[in-house]
């Protein structure tokens, strides 16, 4: 299974073939209400929101980290569309140059929404010309060039920044600091993972039974994105193999064969698993060895495989390298050698 790296709110019409941002699409949560998981930070959120509408102010700077697929994207969709505002969608790599910023934030109105993905990897120079612009919603720029070359700052509108990151610990700390709300996002429980498959089988018109939605919930590693596309493979089998309803039997069976296992780990969860049981004794091994062995890159292997890992106990860190656990030698089948016992 590969890795995954304003809306309706109503089922798809399945006469217009839709594509996958399409789906994702119309499975986003428009409101707080329809919002599942992540109960203090939509608490918090709801205040600040409902804050600044009442006050007439623009809601202040946040910034939201956490792995893949937890939605960083959603909730950004959600703060504008609660506030009424427009959202206005880029990428750190996508804001290349000075310019690309100088027009992002003219094109923004009074109170508008910008969200920048991934903002840890905005270049020095556009993150130096965005503080001035998150402070005093003012925008440096020369005009012409060489000797005959004016300043002119622009006034902005006030606007709110959202900042997502899959690594906060490369973002600067004159960054950081300019902020006001920072929050982690933590993985879905089991009960929210199974309420979010049920809700999103509704939205795509999926037959699904309580307990299918729990299997595909299981094996979705706590992560909405994950669930959603899971979702839709067991629907292919379900309409191939049993007139289209989704069962525990059927979905257990279907993501078996998707290399799927029970506890939602997939080929590469297990290959990194394998690679330090197997190659590396067990661990301690740094992240490159890792990466190396398994020819993957080890930003993906860092935002992607172990944060899962480390927080379902199959791995842990040490100054030295990564350890694989008795957890992890349990779910490969294996026995844990007394020696490495002493290293946990």
């Amino acid at each position: 299974m590969g890795r995954d790296r304003h809306t309706e709110d109503s089922p798809l019409n399945p006469a217009e073939a839709p594509t996958e941002r399409m789906m994702q699409t119309a499975l986003r949560p428009q409101s707080f209400d329809e919002y599942v998981g992540q109960g203090s930070l939509i608490d918090n959120l709801r205040i600040s929101v409902k804050a600044a509408k009442s006050g007439g102010w623009a809601l202040d700077h946040f910034l939201f980290a956490g792995p893949p697929g937890l939605g960083k994207t959603t909730i950004a969709h959600v703060i504008a569309n609660e506030l009424g505002v427009k959202l206005h969608v880029s990428s750190g790599p996508a804001i290349d140059h000075k310019g690309m910023l100088a027009s992002l934030l003219t094109s923004l109105g009074e109170h508008d929404v910008l969200f920048i993905d991934e903002i840890h990897r905005l270049s020095p120079i556009v993150e130096e010309n965005l503080y001035p612009a998150m402070e005093d919603f003012k925008f440096d720029l020369f005009i012409g060039e060489g000797p005959h070359a004016k300043a002119m700052t622009m006034q902005l509108p006030k606007f709110t920044l959202l900042g997502a990151t899959t690594r906060m610990g490369l973002l600067s700390s004159p960054l950081l600091d300019r902020f006001g709300f920072h929050w982690q996002l933590q993985y879905y429980s089991d009960d929210d993972m199974t309420s979010i498959v049920s809700r999103s089988a509704e939205l795509l018109s999926v037959d699904v039974s309580s307990d299918g939605a729990a299997e595909i919930a299981k094996r979705s590693r706590g992560t909405p994105r994950i669930a959603n596309r899971l979702l839709r493979r067991v629907r292919d089998f379900a309409q191939v193999e049993q007139s289209g309803r989704v069962t525990r039997e059927l979905a257990a069976s279907a993501l078996d064969r998707l290399a799927v296992d029970s506890r939602g780990l997939d080929a590469l969860d297990r290959a990194y698993l394998n690679s330090i049981v197997d190659r590396f004794n067990g661990g301690p091994v740094g992240i490159d060895a890792i990466a190396a062995s398994l020819s993957e890159e080890r930003g993906t292997l860092e935002d992607v495989v172990e944060p899962f890992l480390l927080q379902a106990g199959f791995i842990t860190r040490s100054p030295r390298g990564r350890i694989a656990t008795k957890a992890a030698y349990e779910h490969l089948g294996m026995t844990m050698p007394a020696k490495q016992q002493t290293l946990l």
